[in-house]
């Protein structure tokens, strides 16, 4: 469940991204957190 939740916060906070909505409110920053905390399961697998 925390899975499905934690995808469905990535793609949202991707596609504000590449439509510009996070750089419009000073967001860039989620872009950064989203990326910490994905690295922790790729080192892991």
């Amino acid at each position: 469940m925390l899975f499905i939740l934690y995808y469905i916060a990535a793609i949202v906070i991707l596609v504000m991204h590449f439509t510009g909505m996070l750089a419009r409110y000073n967001l860039e920053w989620l872009v950064l957190v989203l990326a910490v905390t994905v690295f922790p399961a790729v080192i892991y697998l």
